[in-house]
């Protein structure tokens, strides 16, 4: 084996930000420091799975899903309370949650912006009010085979996903505005 061949790739979308996007910002905002600048520091993806209390199948079904679209295993997330109402006992699986950093986390941001939005129907770009208020972004997909990773004739039903992307930013305008530098398809503001 070569020595060039162990040394690990960077991810063309961490490069884009190193090498275009971080200086911009540091200009744009007239930060001080570089280490100011805002970044992506992980994606959290979530199902909920509703279904799980009638159907044994659905969870690994959607481990599975889940598992290919994020390159790691899911954890499975329980219920907290009974809630009597939805047949719900404390201690039942609802859920799965897979967190992503580093080399995983620009790997899958490269392919949700570049892949995944492009394939979704009528689509005309991602709300700008999806914000929290302190930067972070949230994204819902109502189903999972708008990821190319995702076989249409293997899966058993359509589920969602939501995808939120946490940023080190401290306001919605930079985390909005680095996200737009990285290539996130907004939606058009209409010019008054």
């Amino acid at each position: 084996m070569s020595p060039e061949a162990a040394v690990p790739t960077e991810p063309r979308l961490k490069a884009t930000y190193r090498e275009d996007v971080a200086p911009a910002l540091l200009t744009e905002f007239g930060y001080s420091n570089p280490m100011q600048t805002p970044k992506p520091t992980k994606v959290v993806l979530n199902i909920g799975i509703g279904e799980a209390l009638d159907d044994r199948n659905a969870l690994d079904a959607a481990l599975g899903d889940l598992t290919v679209i994020a390159g790691q295993k899911p954890v499975v997330q329980r219920a907290k309370k009974s809630i009597s109402n939805f047949k719900l006992r404390e201690g039942m699986q609802v859920g799965l949650t897979v967190t992503l950093r580093g080399q995983r986390m620009w790997d899958f941001l490269d392919r949700l912006i570049n892949l995944t939005l492009p394939r979704v129907r009528d689509f005309h770009g991602i709300s700008r009010r999806s914000f929290d208020g302190r930067g972070n972004y949230s994204l819902g997909f109502r189903e999972q085979i708008a990821f190319p990773e995702i076989d249409y004739n293997s899966i058993d039903r359509l589920r969602g996903l939501q995808v939120t992307v946490v940023t080190s930013a401290k306001s919605d305008t930079e985390g909005l505005r680095m996200l737009e530098m990285l290539g996130m398809p907004f939606e058009r503001v209409e010019e008054a």
